[in-house]
């Protein structure tokens, strides 16, 4: 299941989250870290001092979710110093913008001369090739597409789906809180957004519900849900999984509460934690009663590794309020890669690297999956949805989100042979 990804999609992503098709060409923004040292020669690293790039979403439809990317990055260098790992780092914007983001990709590897990029961003997929053929390890977050699948430089910290199979979780999700008949929506020009959003619909169905109603030509950004709430209604939805932004979201939900739809099962895949101001004004009030997924463990949880990790935010980015998803994935992101560091022994050359994360199997985002892990081998690519199968479900109310008995986590399989 995705988003707790969208994000991509899942998010996933997605989360997931939003894919800009702007045709800008403008120069990329970029910004040196904070760290100081020199940037090591491209190909290889000196010691245990490295230079990165974190491509990014911070202007553009994309930054309603990826505008706090810098800050998990940020705390994910803060640990990575304490266990002896001087982490550098050059931001660049893609601008939501597939033209940018290429340039932006073109900069890090040929100017900035970065040891590997952490990639998380909606358009991302417009480099990827790119950076493949440069032989760039890439970590980061699989909420753009499918890239991340195939492509042997590429090691996701936020798990792989293939976004054709078809998985238990939504659908086990969706019966548990009651749900009987199913929508979804996802954007017409998002690959993960509009495939996940078929895929849960799938998965409800195995589950014995009936998916009455699902769109995935959704406009990017759209907030005139009007349409569809009464398309949702005279459906007989009575609950819902739309695979877009969190603004997107709550202009549906507030436009199904509009149409007098009660709810029994409102499933958000984004706006968990310091994402729910992504939905605009009002958010707040609009996630009354709400549910909302989390590919890692929702710090309600006050577990070892969430506890860890908001200690992080708010000792090396200033960060004192809920994290958001792009916080989770940063963060998760610099954990992967001192994961590989330490395996991969002194001095490594990029190629080195990716042969040495190609061989990680139990990746556990510094605990934030609560005992699941990932696999990284290309060979176990695209049969899991987050780790093993597996999300965690909040409740919103009053101003605080609350752990849902029984779904921290709830884990369901891939359907072998059933796809979309």
């Amino acid at each position: 299941m995705r988003r707790y990804k969208p994000a991509l999609a899942a998010l996933v992503t997605v989360a997931l989250l939003v894919a800009g098709c702007s045709s800008s060409s403008k120069s990329t923004s970029n910004s040196s870290g904070t760290t100081t040292g020199s940037t090591a020669p491209a190909g290889s690293a000196s010691g245990k001092s490295y230079t990165i790039g974190v491509l990014t979403d911070l202007t553009g439809p994309g930054s309603v979710t990826g505008d706090t990317t810098l800050q998990g990055i940020k705390a994910g260098i803060g640990v990575a110093a304490q266990e002896g790992y001087n982490i550098h780092y050059v931001v660049a914007d893609t601008g939501t913008s597939l033209t940018q983001t290429l340039t932006a990709d073109q900069k890090l590897v040929e100017s900035d001369h970065v040891f590997a990029v952490m990639q998380i961003s909606v358009v991302g997929f417009a480099g990827a090739s790119y950076l493949t053929k440069a032989g760039i390890p890439v970590i980061g977050g699989d909420v753009d597409g499918q890239e991340w699948l195939t492509s042997r430089n590429m090691f996701s910290a936020f798990g792989f789906e293939d976004y054709t199979k078809v998985q238990t979780t939504n659908g086990l999700i969706i019966k548990g809180l009651g749900g009987t008949d199913f929508g979804s929506i996802g954007y017409s020009i998002e690959p993960s957004s509009y495939d996940d959003a078929k895929q849960a619909a799938a998965s409800v169905q195995a589950a014995g519900l009936k998916a009455g109603y699902v769109n995935t030509q959704v406009p990017l950004g759209s907030t005139n849900m009007a349409p569809i709430a009464i398309a949702m209604k005279n459906a007989g939805v009575d609950s819902i999984f739309p695979v877009v932004t969190t603004q997107t979201s709550f202009a549906l939900v507030q436009a199904l509460r509009q149409e007098g739809v009660n709810l029994k099962a409102g499933l958000m895949a984004t706006g968990y934690g310091g994402d729910l101001t992504g939905g605009g004004p009002g958010a707040s009030q609009a996630a009354q009663g709400l549910y909302f997924v989390s590919a890692y463990a929702p710090v309600e949880m006050h577990t070892a590794a969430t506890e860890k990790f908001q200690n992080a935010l708010k000792t090396y980015a200033g960060w004192t309020a809920e994290p958001t998803l792009s916080e989770y994935m940063g963060y998760a992101s610099i954990a992967a890669f001192v994961d590989g560091l330490q395996k991969a022994g002194p001095n490594p050359t990029q190629a080195s690297f990716i042969n040495t994360m190609l061989g990680i199997t139990n990746f556990d985002a510094d605990g934030l999956w609560d005992g699941h892990t990932v696999s990284f081998a290309l060979a176990n690519r695209g049969y899991i949805a987050d780790a093993d199968n597996c999300a965690f479900v909040v409740r919103y109310e009053g101003t605080t989100f609350h752990l849902v008995p029984g779904m921290d986590p709830i884990c369901g399989q891939t359907i072998p042979g059933k796809t979309i």
